[in-house]
């Protein structure tokens, strides 16, 4: 930034040409495709796209990194990158695929593409960006492919994609985003089908949305799972998916289930159980309360539901998964609360009058807190039945 003042940079940019400004944004997020670090460039290009947004005759509709993962937005989780679950990425995972895109995989395609595309988002042509992405798309599946079947036979290979891509599980995230792309169209059309909230997943929308699923457009099985996590995330009740497969096997029971295609949703809700047990666990930590309240309230719902509509008597690796939630849960919770009568106790006990100053009242950020972790202890004995928590 060479020490200017904020204001004197933003009317230094607003002088500049929109060519120019427009110019100078292309080559910063270019930039940062790369994984160029340029002191003081995250600053200017936000302060360069203000000044585009005051002059520009419409509003921006993104960058080109967002152009491009638009049709990956359905799948990306706030989860930590080192928890990766089938067809999710973790979305702080998305910075390093793009960095990788453009430093590595394909960066003089990159290059144009930051160069076309935002030029096309500024002067909001629609069409255009949309030709861009695909043509884009359809060379990073190429060029992945290309890429994951070097790997194959090449150890070394293997390890150097490993080292680029840089997340947890590089090859399962490069998958994914190949699968997601190659399958954009069919994905767009199967949730243009869809309302955006599905309040109770049984009959009429259960057989409707079962009909989508057995259409020849969704006919490929391998994008299962990823339509699912679509159904998903519209669910209110989002346990309510293993009602497909319910539905697809005639059956609640567990061993039966599993053979049939739609064994998949029941996968899907104890993984989306999982991330919330994970959730759970960084909330108590934090001392957020309300938080971990409704956290337990969605981990009881979605393993009551399990429990209820599914036949898990046996020895099922559903049942096994279940199992060790209840127990995760458990264990995170049994530390606060037997934690809470010493506090109480220390906040109420008896004290001789020559302890007690004149005027003098209890902590009240103490008194906040130890009626928090007796609304925690109330919660645990009411989901106390799902969450193997102690009463």
């Amino acid at each position: 930034m060479g020490g200017l003042p904020v204001e004197r940079l933003r009317d230094y940019l607003r002088q500049l040409p929109l060519g120019v400004r427009a110019r100078l944004i292309a080559e910063l997020e270019r930039a940062a495709a790369r994984g160029d670090d340029i002191p003081g460039g995250a600053a200017v290009l936000e302060e360069v796209r203000g000044t585009m947004q005051e002059s520009a005759p419409a509003p921006r509709r993104g960058t080109p990194r967002e152009l491009f993962f638009k049709a990956v937005e359905p799948f990306l989780v706030d989860d930590p990158v080192e928890q990766k679950r089938r067809g999710r990425i973790a979305r702080i995972a998305i910075d390093r695929i793009w960095s990788w895109i453009g430093r590595d995989l394909a960066p003089a395609e990159a290059t144009i593409f930051c160069d076309e595309a935002g030029r096309a988002l500024i002067a909001d042509d629609a069409a255009m960006c949309e030709h861009l992405v695909c043509d884009f798309h359809r060379c990073v599946i190429a060029k992945t492919q290309a890429v994951i079947a070097h790997t194959a036979g090449d150890d070394r290979a293997r390890r150097r994609l490993i080292g680029q891509v840089g997340t947890a599980q590089p090859l399962a995230d490069v998958a994914d985003l190949v699968t997601i792309l190659s399958a954009r169209e069919t994905l767009a059309f199967v949730e243009s089908r869809w309302p955006t909230q599905i309040r109770n997943f049984a009959e009429a929308q259960l057989e409707s949305v079962k009909a989508l699923l057995d259409s020849p457009p969704c006919s490929q099985r391998e994008l299962l799972p990823y339509i699912l996590i679509m159904v998903s995330v519209r669910l209110v009740a989002p346990w309510q998916l293993i009602r497909l497969a319910v539905s697809s096997a005639e059956s609640d029971d567990a061993t039966r289930i599993a053979v049939f295609p739609y064994a998949c949703a029941v996968d899907i809700v104890l993984a989306d159980i999982e991330r919330t047990v994970g959730w759970l666990k960084a909330e108590l930590r934090r001392g957020a309360t309300d938080s971990v309240v409704a956290l337990m309230r969605h981990i009881h719902d979605g393993a009551r539901g399990l429990r209820t509509e599914l036949d898990l008597s046996g020895d099922t690796p559903w049942t096994r998964r279940l199992a060790a939630i209840r127990t995760d849960v458990s264990d995170a919770l049994k530390a606060e609360i037997e934690s809470v009568p010493g506090r109480v106790r220390r906040l109420l006990r008896p004290r001789p009058a020559s302890e007690i100053a004149r005027s003098s009242m209890l902590d009240a950020s103490e008194v906040a807190e130890t009626e928090a972790l007796i609304e925690l202890v109330g919660a645990c004995c009411n989901y106390a039945s799902e969450l193997a928590s102690a009463r």
